[in-house]
């Protein structure tokens, strides 16, 4: 095999096809596009109770890690009580994830992390969360239109030298935003290396001694023009070549 594989995580949600309504391990195809338009092979992988436990066993099958949005994470997981604003938790993928990403994170694999998977990699690490940022900020421009990106935009200004501006391929990067929290306390090991241009919120952290860990709170798989995906599958094919 030649391509890198990607693993993306994928959630547990109810889902309607042809004449069936069941429960499916659920992922948005823009995902597997952006990682196959950037020479990358997609693995889909569910909440697993026994990858919880072991999750090397799924980390030996993959190149690189994405961790993908979808539904808040239980505050429980970073031992807060819920906001009234924090819904449709899901613990069993919060717990398979957390594990997955530190196994990740100790096997210094290539980790990107997406608006939740961001959000994910700091509370791996440790950190908390802003449970609802419209009651911290004032404003709703984060999130303006539920489930949609319509109006979403706007700009994130990266450090110069990390790794989000080297993803990014630039210092002032145009994003696409769907969220409602927020990286608070930091994780133990992680910088911040972006902050939203409309409140200073960040929204690109990475570890720097890591090979390749960068979580972005916003939509790079939205976005055919961003090279943030390609970056991940580009490492990830390139430590497949050394090891």
């Amino acid at each position: 095999m030649t391509r890198p594989v990607i693993g993306i995580c994928a959630a547990l949600e109810r889902a309607r096809w042809s004449v069936w309504d069941q429960r499916a391990a659920l992922l948005p195809l823009v995902y597997v596009e952006a990682v196959q338009r950037a020479g990358g092979l997609v693995v889909m992988l569910p909440p697993d109770p026994s990858l919880a436990e072991e999750p090397q066993e799924a980390l030996e099958l993959i190149d690189g890690l994405i961790l993908a949005g979808g539904a808040d994470i239980d505050p429980a997981t970073y031992e807060q009580d819920a906001h009234p604003e924090t819904l449709d938790t899901a613990p069993e993928r919060d717990a398979f994830e957390v594990a997955l990403t530190r196994a990740a994170i100790d096997r210094d694999l290539a980790v990107l992390g997406v608006c939740r998977g961001m959000q994910l990699i700091n509370v791996a690490c440790g950190g908390t969360l802003h449970q609802h940022l419209p009651e911290r900020f004032g404003h709703h421009e984060h999130r303006r239109v539920v489930g949609s990106f319509d109006g979403a935009d706007h700009d994130v200004l990266l450090s110069e030298g990390s790794l989000a501006a080297k993803a990014a391929g630039e210092l002032r990067h145009a994003t696409k935003s769907h969220h409602h929290q927020g990286v608070d306390r930091l994780g133990a090991g992680l910088v911040v290396s972006g902050r939203s241009t409309l409140d200073d919120l960040p929204e690109a952290i990475e570890l720097p001694d890591a090979r390749f860990v960068l979580g972005v709170q916003w939509h790079p798989e939205a976005d055919v023009e961003s090279s943030v995906v390609a970056a991940l599958v580009g490492v990830a094919a390139g430590a497949r070549i050394v090891d």
